[in-house]
């Protein structure tokens, strides 16, 4: 039976491993993300590329979920292309080829279409804003080439710093 919170809601008290793993009951695990953790964009990016850093994809995955859920309308699909870029990380941190490949992709299809608000000419002032200084352009290339080489080469292919992209452009 799943563990509930006082209001019925699912949760999962168990311990999980640094990849996400579930742990048996009782095992020491890793710090979670709490499931009430809300930031604001520029703090949820940073956390998130930290634990990216820190070789932590799944972690980084629940914070850039939290931050999905709470964006206005416009930009959840681009939050969600973020979460599902770090669990993409996470299948190839598991060993999930397959996995990691469709995860990948599904994020380069979401964050995609934001890509013409980040181009300096491709919108309006206001949409660079809204896009938080998101690298959306390299992301969604990024992601589209780790899976083609995950694909053609296996995992082997994959490096740390293919793990690690920059989330934000540069100032």
């Amino acid at each position: 039976m799943r563990d509930r919170d006082e209001t019925g809601r699912a949760r999962n008290a168990r311990p999980r491993d640094a990849y996400g793993r579930p742990l048996p009951h009782g095992a020491a695990g890793e710090e979670r993300v709490p499931d009430d953790y809300a930031a604001e964009p520029a703090e949820a990016l940073a956390e998130a590329q930290r634990l990216l850093d820190a070789d932590r994809p799944f972690h980084a995955h629940e914070v850039l979920e939290a931050a999905w859920k709470a964006a206005p309308e416009a930009e959840r699909t681009l939050w969600q292309g973020l979460a599902q870029l770090a669990v993409g990380f996470t299948h190839v941190r598991r060993g999930n080829a397959r996995g990691a490949c469709t995860l990948l992709r599904r994020a380069a299809d979401r964050i995609a279409p934001y890509a013409a608000a980040a181009t300096p000419h491709g919108g309006s002032a206001g949409d660079d804003a809204a896009l938080h200084g998101i690298a959306v352009v390299d992301l969604a290339a990024t992601a589209r080439e780790l899976a083609d080489r995950i694909e053609r080469d296996g995992l082997v292919a994959v490096t740390d710093a293919d793990l690690t992209p920059r989330l934000s452009r540069p100032a």
